[in-house]
């Protein structure tokens, strides 16, 4: 395939990565099935189906995430990956840049120096190790970038969802993520290349050799958009869409009649979103929230103050906000117990115009239980405490002020 050429495959656009600005914006969206989907909320669980899949990979392995710490889970990640590269497997690795410079911030000195020698030593030893760099100046200096998490190996299964390597992902906050087969996979994995990533074709005709209906089969939409893709010169400063993730979930949650229920890192969205949520709750849909508290993230609080700086609105109009004390970082939005999505996408104003994003999507009633499953422990779980006007009213006055004067600064925060 020529630099910035196209063709197509399994009804998704895939592009050459020779040039980055040929990029597709997104992806279209259509209906795939997977064969077997499970659910993989329990974090044990989904650390344990990670570090399996690569140990019993043959052929090939890929794996994209927004950053990699150095702690127990980095390092276990890492040695999985070099002894895979080792014994023959092709190992591929997606880094957001930008996302591990922030990560980076949890970790001291001497373990980012370690970090970066495991990095190099698993590519010298023959693995094609990406960190996704937007083309543009803008696009990097404001945080443009990739956040879709995606696991896959030849085996014909891919892990899909909101975890990040890191002790927070598995042992902190709340995650979820899918294990999933069938022809949806082939899809994953073609927007892996759209993330930035580089994907063997060949790796792709095997994928989509796996089977394809059965008796467990789940219906599915996969939404993606990468914004970087079709920016200017100035990025997102003049961007003004249209992200197809961002439109599909407008209009998923324009169709509620009695609930919706969702969950994210910190609830500070574009005003698409804000809008569509409160007009919801005004005509007296119940709309939950569940994102996280500021002691969840030590590092900096100012996710949080962004979020705060829209609480008045959406709590007057009637929506019920709720702070998890030890972290939520799952992105489910499920409307009238009928129709889920979940991936990667926050509530925010990054998902929407900085950084490459996608969320699977279905009515199937299996999954569905799966996610009422998740939100009755959420609504019993402690740790999540309701927020409320007098709450509001009621913050410290150095606090309030800090709100005020960085409101306007909430679509970079």
């Amino acid at each position: 395939m020529s630099p910035g050429s196209t063709s197509t495959y399994l009804g998704v656009i895939v592009c050459s990565q020779s040039d980055q600005d040929f990029l597709p914006a997104h992806l279209p969206t259509c209906m795939q099935t997977a064969s077997h989907l499970s659910s993989l909320w329990d974090r044990p669980a989904e650390w344990a189906r990670r570090i399996a899949m690569i140990r019993e990979a043959n052929c090939f392995l890929y794996l994209s995430t927004y950053y990699i710490e150095y702690d127990a889970y980095g390092t276990e990640m890492l040695s999985a990956l070099l002894e895979a590269q080792h014994r023959g497997v092709n190992v591929n690795l997606l880094i957001d840049d930008f996302g591990q410079r922030l990560g980076g911030i949890l970790m001291n000195a001497k373990d980012k120096a370690r970090l970066t020698a495991s990095l190099n030593e698993l590519g010298a030893a023959g693995a094609i190790v990406t960190r996704y760099r937007p083309t543009r100046f803008l696009q990097r200096w404001l945080g443009g970038g990739q956040h879709v998490k995606i696991q896959v190996s030849e085996a014909g299964e891919a892990i899909f969802g909101s975890s990040n390597i890191t002790k927070s992902s598995f042992d902190g906050w709340n995650e979820y993520s899918v294990a999933v087969r069938g022809p949806i996979v082939a899809d994953l994995l073609a927007s892996y290349r759209s993330c930035g990533g580089i994907v063997d074709d060949t790796h792709l005709s095997t994928l989509a050799e796996t089977e394809n209906r059965t008796a467990e089969s789940v219906d599915l939409d996969y939404w993606f958009c990468n914004p970087n893709a079709n920016q200017g010169f100035l990025g997102p400063l003049t961007w003004s869409g249209p992200n197809v993730v961002t439109e599909r979930l407008v209009k998923m949650l324009e169709t509620a009649q009695h609930s919706i229920q969702l969950t994210c890192f910190y609830l500070k969205p574009v005003e698409s979103l804000v809008e569509v949520l409160t007009a919801a709750a005004v005509r007296g849909i119940q709309v939950e929230v569940y994102h996280s508290h500021s002691a969840a993230l030590p590092a900096t609080d100012l996710p949080w103050i962004a979020a705060v700086a829209g609480y008045k609105r959406l709590l007057t109009a009637g929506v019920k906000i709720y702070e998890n004390l030890t972290g939520e970082h799952s992105k489910i939005v499920l409307v009238d117990n009928d129709w889920v999505a979940f991936g990667s996408y926050n509530f925010e104003d990054a998902a929407h115009d900085r950084l490459a994003e996608g969320m699977l999507a279905t009515h199937d009633r299996r999954v569905i239980r799966q996610t009422n499953q998740i939100f009755e422990q959420l609504q019993a779980d402690p740790n999540n405490v309701p927020v409320t006007i007098q709450l509001l009213e009621h913050l410290p006055t150095k606090l309030k002020l800090r709100i005020a004067l960085l409101r306007r600064l909430k679509r970079w925060l």
